[in-house]
């Protein structure tokens, strides 16, 4: 039985992609040879290089507006530090949600001064902060877009005119905002892209080439940009699948599309949430997450019973984050409302039997 996939990453992926790329491997389009036995130069991989990067742009709004896409290595966590090293000359602002944002501060501090213009620790970032303003001194803003562990997410940006970068590794693709308003957005493929082993990076060209110090080549992004993110061999099977799931997403009539079926899921299991005298939500409600859903049981000893009964019913990845505790259900692109539907029932059964 095919499990109801809410882990938090890597992903659940489309059905019709894991298919595709299993036939891939053994044989990409008639070639005789295996995708991940081919030349990253040969024509064929170029080809999915090249749409890969064009859907990204095309998907997220991007294309034609002085932005380019780039396909690269070491996660998000490798992003914490190429940004600095490509963008940070003297100060920079990070807004801190979680411990995505406060990994990426550290690395930030390596290269200059950091200002952490406004965070949600003292409530365990249940929260996303408000009210704040930002200095105009900075060489750009950092923010996390959503954040896995805790279940919160911006449901608006800061206003500024500095350089303004986005962590969007676990709600990319996933709801129709103005991309724009990001000079550079990064994000790992495993929460909602594709398989782990790929990053994709949606870089404005005018902001790089500003600090003065000299960048080691595979950190440099303008070293990538002119090699048309081939400057290394590429994680050639996540980024083949990504193309494939991003193909997958235009078919499907695009974010707009994805953003109201995944508001339809955050939708029902909130309202379970909420209704449901055994549960509780973990994060502000005016912050809630889409893709993120974490709650708690209210009564410890219902734990064991309420455990069994997901797993029982095909549930998979359920369990919060040792952060938090309690429970993290996932909600990516790929995941069906049939599947939130089960886990809503689950939860209902549980009240009815307490």
């Amino acid at each position: 039985m095919k499990k109801h996939n809410f882990s938090a990453g890597p992903c659940i992926l489309p059905q019709e992609v894991m298919k595709k790329a299993s036939e891939a491997v053994a044989e990409l389009d008639g070639m005789g040879l295996s995708l991940i036995e081919i030349s990253h130069r040969s024509k064929a991989f170029v080809g999915i290089m090249e749409q890969a990067r064009e859907l990204a742009l095309e998907l997220l709004g991007l294309k034609n507006k002085g932005y380019e896409a780039l396909f690269l290595q070491g996660g998000a966590s490798l992003e914490f530090l190429m940004v600095p090293y490509n963008l940070l000359e003297n100060k920079a602002g990070y807004i801190n949600t979680g411990t995505w944002s406060d990994k990426a501060i550290k690395e930030a501090k390596l290269f200059g001064t950091v200002v952490e213009i406004a965070s949600s620790k003292d409530k365990n970032y249940n929260y996303i902060p408000k009210g704040f303003s930002v200095p105009n001194d900075l060489d750009y803003l950092h923010l996390t877009s959503n954040n896995t562990i805790f279940g919160t997410q911006f449901k608006s940006f800061p206003e500024t005119k500095l350089p303004m970068v986005a962590d969007m590794s676990s709600d990319i693709f996933s709801r129709d905002i103005d991309h724009s308003q990001f000079d550079l957005i990064y994000a790992g493929a495993q929460k909602n892209m594709g398989p782990a082993g790929t990053t994709l990076v949606v870089v404005k060209k005018e902001i790089l080439g500003n600090v003065s110090r000299k960048i080691p080549s595979m950190m440099d992004y303008q070293v990538h940009l002119s090699k048309d993110s081939m400057f290394n061999t590429p994680s050639v099977f996540a980024v083949y699948v990504s193309m494939l799931t991003l193909q997958w997403l235009k078919e499907l009539g695009g974010v707009s599309a994805i953003e109201e079926i995944n508001e339809k899921k955050a939708k029902l299991l909130y309202s379970e949430i909420d209704l449901n005298p055994l549960f509780e939500g973990y994060a502000a409600k005016a912050d809630r997450s889409l893709m993120n859903a974490t709650f708690n049981l209210k009564e410890p000893k219902l734990k064991e019973t309420f455990d069994k009964m997901w797993q029982e019913a095909g549930i998979n990845g359920l369990a919060g984050h040792r952060s938090v505790g309690g429970y993290r259900a996932s909600m990516y692109n790929a995941l069906s409302l049939e599947s939130v539907g089960v886990l809503v029932d689950v939860m209902s059964d549980l009240e009815r039997k307490a």
